[in-house]
């Protein structure tokens, strides 16, 4: 894939066309297919963030779940109380951000099992919160809202409106994420999940980097509530769940780590597998997908990313006949006249 779009104009093709699709996709597709269309573009900021502290930082993040959920009560709140939707937006980025970096203050200077456990306590801690405070969550029965129509001065229908919406926000995190990887920040991450010694030697602060990569992470989880709440207006304490996190830290890996190409496969994998196993056996929708899990893990170990890179390398491996040696187009042809040399 990123050999493919290494030249510059193959680059801009590729995009030119990713953008015509993103444009006309929900002009053509059903109701149904844009929700899933949506949806994708919902979980793929959510893995954005994620892969960012995992993927390319190294560290550990069981909790994007949690900001994921936080994002989206926000945006909640703020359709009760009638804000702008761009304040709501804003809001859903700076409140989650400033959550996640007074957590990794705290959990930046731990390692391995102790930063998961630490991560691992934000939806453990944030579903029983969200049934306790009613007031501001709607408890148990969380919130039902009906925002973000269509202006009918576009002519569109609600859910291709909030398609554009949703995806215009995804199309915006990705851009600026891309440029933060390949730039000095990236290459701190870089840095810091290879080798924090070496990083010290080169003065770049693990500490300070990690918190950054948290706070980021925390801030694209908080942006991902939102699009939550404008394609599936509802959300609940199920949000927050620990195995709505588990799943995204799957998805991230089935994807790709460490690549923003992967992040949005991994978000399409987090979406439509479930949904065609459903449709193969509804019973076994689990079952199904958790062998898909492991097949995708067991031939791609890199993610759906590397496929392309793996069928080139299986290309390659293919015997090629030794020089001089006769081809099997050559045997059948010298097949007939070996025969009638015999009979003579």
């Amino acid at each position: 894939m990123n050999t493919f779009f290494a030249s510059r104009p193959r680059r801009i093709a590729g995009l030119v066309v990713l953008a015509v699709v993103l444009v006309l996709a929900p002009l053509v597709s059903s109701p149904y297919i844009n929700y899933q269309l949506s949806s994708i573009a919902v979980f793929a900021v959510a893995i954005l963030g994620l892969n960012i502290v995992m993927g390319y930082t190294g560290q550990v993040s069981l909790g994007q779940s949690a900001f994921l959920g936080l994002g989206a009560y926000i945006a909640a709140y703020g359709v009760l109380h009638d804000w702008p939707p761009v304040l709501s937006l804003v809001l859903c980025a700076v409140i989650p951000a400033v959550v996640g970096m007074l957590v990794a203050l705290a959990a930046a200077r731990l390692r391995g099992l102790a930063l998961a456990m630490i991560t691992l306590a934000l939806p453990i801690v944030g579903v029983p919160l969200a049934r306790r405070l009613t007031d501001l969550t709607g408890g148990s029965q969380g919130r039902v809202v009906s925002w973000l129509r269509a202006p009918e001065a576009t002519g569109l229908a609600n859910d291709q409106w909030r398609y554009y919406v949703v995806v215009v926000i995804a199309v915006v995190a990705f851009a600026l994420a891309h440029n933060l990887v390949r730039g000095r920040i990236g290459r701190s991450f870089a840095i810091v999940k290879e080798n924090e010694a070496v990083a010290l030697s080169m003065g770049v602060s693990p500490y300070r980097t990690k918190v950054l990569a948290f706070t980021i992470a925390s801030l694209l989880g908080g942006v991902s509530g939102f699009m939550y709440l404008a394609v599936v207006q509802y959300t609940s304490p199920e949000t927050l769940t620990f195995f709505t996190s588990i799943n995204l830290v799957a998805a991230m890996v089935i994807g790709g780590s460490a690549s923003i190409v992967g992040t949005a496969l991994g978000a399409a994998y987090y979406v439509l597998v479930p949904v065609l196993a459903g449709q193969v056996n509804s019973s076994r929708t689990a079952l199904i997908s958790g062998a898909i899990l492991l097949a995708v893990l067991f031939l791609l170990p890199a993610g759906l990313v590397s496929l392309p890179r793996r069928l080139a390398s299986l290309l390659r491996r293919r015997p090629q006949p030794a020089a001089g040696a006769p081809t099997p187009d050559d045997a059948t042809h010298r097949a007939p006249a070996s025969s009638t040399a015999t009979t003579e």
